[in-house]
């Protein structure tokens, strides 16, 4: 085993033993990923959340100048029920070549990586910067991804490239679908159910809404871009869950819908928003209000995560590519914060060690020649920024 690859393995064990699920704090793995960095000789910036209980992590390695390349990894992990592991998800074991602990693959296995090689990356670094994106609250939002780039606009800050280290088993990926959840609640007026025009039944304008999603969900096919490789290669539409009402014989005043578009570029995204907002303020609110002055309907945004879109001209995927050796990508049902940073005018690509087939299950695992896949396309960044 290569002296990198043993401290990442070590490295990792730390990392699993931070339980960040979440719901928890990320600070003290943040901290010690800070520490570590530091030592490393890297420049580092903690950005709190408001409320000073999450943090993201942006650390560089190299000259202060714009177009540098940013390692991005979440640090937060899906929760993990004991009871369905065969040992602690917070204590990594190996076994047999492969690494368990909740997070192993999904995704302290490269950030672990990533700063097991900063002292490597400290020692050949000439002209362009390695920067270090480590976030919190991915696996919820992706809340973390868009705080920093706010914090990266506010400091100046113009890296030119990202890798997210999601786990693709060390492909390319240059695609994804972008992922908008919302809750759409009705107030309406109740009453008995045997004068229904005397009330404004919120469930009856809820199904009027769920309806509209039906025609924009047809009419999203029509709009997939020519030569789309998701499947399927539209924007689609779903309604998770319509909630309202007391009984039978009352007119709902209340109901909520849960539901969510998978948009493929974001003028879909648009597309669907415009029109309903349109449809409420034009068809449905004036219907509600005629009987009700203080009927409303309102939506919240639960997320909004922009997808990574593929474009011809892509530095980060061509990099990956040289660094690899591959010869081909693809694009994946699942989404990252790699739209974030792209949004923001990086170049974006996935590639990380594991296999999102271990990720959010019990003994999750990432193998060690994933990992040394991973260090060895590091290494040959760090030889790239050396030349």
């Amino acid at each position: 085993m290569t002296t990198q690859l043993s401290d990442t393995v070590a490295l990792l064990g730390d990392l699993i033993a931070f339980p960040t699920v979440s719901e928890f704090s990320n600070i003290d793995m943040i901290a010690f990923l800070a520490y570590r960095l530091e030592e490393a000789g890297a420049r580092v910036d903690i950005f709190h959340d408001e409320i000073g209980h999450k943090a993201n992590l942006f650390a560089t390695i190299g000259p202060e100048v714009d177009g540098g390349i940013v390692l991005s990894g979440h640090s937060d992990v899906v929760p993990a029920d004991p009871q369905d592991w065969v040992s602690d998800p917070f204590e990594m074991i190996e076994h047999e070549g492969r690494l368990y602990g909740r997070g192993t693959c999904d995704m302290k296995g490269f950030i672990a990586a990533a700063t097991a090689m900063a002292p490597i990356f400290a020692e050949r670094v000439k002209d362009r910067p390695v920067h270090f994106a480590f976030t919190y609250d991915e696996e919820v939002g992706c809340f973390g991804a868009q705080s920093l780039v706010k914090s990266l606009k506010a400091k100046g800050l113009r890296p030119g490239v990202a890798v997210i280290g999601e786990p693709t088993s060390m492909r390319i990926i240059e695609g994804h679908k972008g992922c908008y959840e919302y809750t759409t609640r009705f107030s309406g007026l109740a009453g008995h159910g045997s004068a229904p025009d005397r009330g404004v039944n919120a469930v009856e304008y809820a199904v009027r809404y769920v309806n509209r999603l039906l025609e924009l969900k047809d009419a999203l096919r029509a709009r997939a871009p020519a030569g789309s490789r998701f499947d399927p290669p539209w924007t689609t539409i779903n309604t998770g869950s319509l909630q309202g009402g007391v009984a039978h014989n009352v007119i709902a005043g209340h109901a909520e819908v849960q539901w969510e578009m998978r948009p493929v570029q974001l003028s879909d995204a648009d597309f669907v928003k415009d029109d309903l907002r349109e449809y409420c303020l034009g068809h449905l609110l004036p219907a509600m209000k005629a009987v009700c002055p203080d009927a409303d309907i309102v939506t919240e945004v639960i997320g909004e995560v922009e997808g990574l879109e593929p474009v011809d001209e892509n530095e980060a995927r061509d990099i990956v590519m040289e660094l690899t050796g591959a010869n081909s990508v693809d694009v994946v049902p699942f989404g990252t914060e790699a739209g974030i940073f792209q949004t923001f005018g990086m170049s974006s690509v996935i590639c990380g060690p594991g296999s999102i087939d271990q990720a959010h299950k019990p003994d999750e695992f990432v193998s060690i020649d994933q990992l040394q896949q991973c260090l060895d396309m590091l290494d040959r960044l760090g030889g790239k920024l050396a030349a």
